[in-house]
Parts: structure tokens; sequence; C-alpha cells
């Protein structure tokens, strides 16, 4: 499928004004990872790192019924929408851990909207736990700094909009995401999609549906954010996956890491995915968020699941930190962005920002900017006639870490 150009005049406004900046205050770095030690200490280690209005919000939403999970077939979609585009290059930002109403949000948004992309995706985590308050005063209230692309927006979610059950996020956030697909406008059915056009297939992940069980218990005893059968079967029989004469390119996007040199690894996601693809199966590029930082990591894989080169672009909204790797992976993590733009409470706060990738043909341009409009790092990704990837370093600042 060939990306699909328009004309300008047969534009539709997907998005909404935007207007003058408000003052916002900043949120505290409240999803501290949690140390090793005894339940009694993760517990104190919890409520001590974060603040008291994510404990009143957590405990006043987190008990109910989980949201009825949605997925494709759905009102008549598929999931999977061809890229459009009125140049050349289809333009994609990619953010995640943004939607915390803060000026550093604010700032993130405001870049985006200055860039204009064709379609702007976010990785999921609305703060504090996804109330519908929260996702109106991030995405969808007049004065809210989301920008809305040319094509289209959608959203994947995390752990923290299933903190208050997922309710808003599938009847307040999907319903807000409106995506181009042929001549109509199509409004986001379930929490995964599949963008495509004739070299490159851009698949977002649902890992955030199960990543909470228990109240409370959830905070000792971590889920491990697999991917619901009703996903698989989608990746399977509609995006077809484990066609091995589809050779485009494979990107995914989810909010949880697959692997990770600072937190939790979620290796289930892995192998569930090697399973969909079957005799198909090659290495992917995969973005993801839920750590506040950017990161970037080499190819590497589980021994039973897929290979896959990683990209952590969770600096959205949330302070970003800056701690050195200490839970593995070194030998595959290539740089992160250690820089110090501030000190809050007594911690050492990075710099926030999103991923812009440009699509032309076999080659996508990615440059990860910060709040400053400074590109941190620039890379080019190449898919050949067999389907493999190959990475190219454009750019990188003098400042970043090579690890």
């Amino acid at each position: 499928m060939k990306t699909e150009k328009r004309e300008p005049e047969q534009y539709v406004d997907l998005g909404h004004s935007e207007l003058e900046n408000h003052l916002k205050t900043q949120v505290a770095l409240y999803e501290k990872r949690l140390k090793e030690g005894t339940a009694a200490n993760k517990v104190a280690a919890f409520f001590a790192t974060n603040l008291f209005g994510f404990a009143y919000h957590y405990l006043k939403s987190r008990f109910g019924p989980k949201a009825e999970y949605q997925f494709y077939p759905r009102n008549g979609d598929d999931g999977i929408y061809p890229m459009h585009t009125y140049s050349d290059a289809v333009t994609l930002a990619l953010v995640s851990d943004w939607a915390t109403d803060t000026p550093e949000s604010d700032r993130i948004g405001y870049l985006i909207r200055d860039y204009d992309p064709d379609y702007t995706i976010h990785l999921g985590d609305v703060y504090f736990v996804g109330t519908p308050e929260e996702i109106a005063t991030n995405f969808t209230d007049p004065d809210a700094s989301w920008h809305f692309g040319k094509h289209g927006s959608l959203a994947l979610s995390g752990n923290h909009e299933m903190y208050s059950n997922g309710t808003a996020f599938f009847k307040k956030l999907l319903p807000a995401m409106k995506i181009r697909k042929g001549d109509q406008v199509a409004t986001q059915q379930a929490g995964f999609f599949c963008l495509e056009n004739s070299h490159w297939r851009i698949i977002g992940l649902d890992t955030g549906y199960n990543s909470t069980n228990r109240p409370l218990l959830e905070v000792l005893f971590k889920p491990d954010c697999n991917l619901r059968d009703e996903h698989l079967k989608w990746l399977t029989e509609v995006v077809k996956l484990n066609d091995p004469n589809d050779k485009r390119g494979i990107i995914f996007l989810s909010h949880h890491p697959y692997f990770s040199s600072f937190r939790d690894d979620h290796p289930v996601v892995g192998r569930q995915l090697k399973k969909a693809f079957g005799a198909a199966e090659r290495p992917v590029l995969w973005f993801w968020g839920h750590e506040h930082r950017l990161s970037f990591y080499n190819k590497y894989g589980f021994s039973d699941g897929i290979q896959a080169w990683g990209r952590c672009v969770g600096h959205g909204g949330m302070p970003v930190e800056t701690n050195p790797p200490d839970r593995g992976h070194t030998g595959q993590l290539l740089f992160y962005d250690q820089r110090i733009r501030e000190r809050i409470r007594r911690r050492d706060v990075g710099y926030n920002g999103f991923a812009l990738l440009s699509v032309q043909g076999a080659a996508i341009d990615i440059k990860y900017i910060d709040q400053n409009n400074h590109t941190v790092i620039a890379e080019r990704w190449t898919v050949d006639e067999a389907g493999s990837l190959s990475m190219e370093l454009l750019e990188l600042h003098p400042e970043v870490t090579k690890y």
C-alpha cells in the first residue's frame, strides 16, 4: 500500500485551536523506580516518593471493575490505517509520559505544533491516574496543549490510565483520537493500531491493559503487561504479521519496555510477538516509554523472544531521570541523555523531548528533539527488499553519554 498524498484543499481539520500559554505547576518525580528490598520497604518507598495527590487519586479511582477491553473489528474498523501526507514525506511525532499538565508538557506540545506533523502519537501515561478531568486538561480542553496531526492522532495506554481502570481512556481519550482512513475520518476504536505504507508498518501495541492487577498489590508484584488474546489474533489474522511475503519494515510502539538497563524487563511481550511472527520473524525497531528518560539500545532480544533495537522516549512531560544504568543490558545500551537541566527537590532533572519521524520511501529519518528545540540525536533507518533494517547515526549531541 503506497503512501497517499492529498492536496491541501482536501484538508480536513482534525485538531482544535491552541490558546495562549497558561501557568502550570511542575509535577514532582513521583514514579521513581523502586529499589530492591523487603516488601515493607517497597511499600514505604512507593508512598514516600509519590505526591499525596497521586495517592489520593489512586485510592479514589483504583477500585472497581476494569473497563471492558476494546478490540477490532469494532464499528466497522479493522485498526489498519494508510499513511497520508501532503508532501513527499510522512511525518510523525512520538511522545510518551507527556500528559502531565505542566509547563514542560506545554512546551513539548507547542514544539510539536510548530513542526505540524501528519500524525501525533502518545505512547501512554496520563497523570495522575488517567481520570476524565486529566484527559480533558491534557488533550481535549480548548487550552490543552496536545497537537492533533494533520491526518490524525493515536494513543496507547500505560499503567497510569489503568490506575482508574481504563474507563476514561476508552470512553474519553480514544473517541477524541481522529485518524484519516482514505477519504473518511475514523475514531480510534481500540488501544492498538497499524499505520502502513508500501515500505513500513508502524504498529501500536497495548501493554497497558494488563499492566495492573490487584490494587496496592500491583506495587509489589508487577504484572507482565502481556498482550491480550484478541490483540494477538488481530496481529496474525488482520495485520498478518506472520506473512513471509510481506517484507515491509516493522516498527513497534508500546508504553512498556521490552528490556531496559534502568527498570524491569517485559520479556513476555517479546515471546508473544515471536509466536505471532512465526516463520516471518525478523528484527524490528521498537519505541517505548514508561521510563522518564531518553535512551538507545543496540539490537537485543531474549532467547525465546524477538530481536529489537530499543528506543526509550519516555521523556515527554515528567521530570527526566538522569541516573546511570543499574539493571543490566549495558552491553546493548548505546546512548542515554544524562544532561542535567536543573535541580528540583534536591534531584537532578534532565531535558524533556519527543521523536520526530520523517518517512520517505525505504528510509526513515528520526530526530530526537529536546524542549529547547535542539536535536539530541538524529538517525536514519532503512529497510531492504528482504525486510532487514539498518541504521546510520547522523548526529549526536556532544554532551550525550555514549555508553
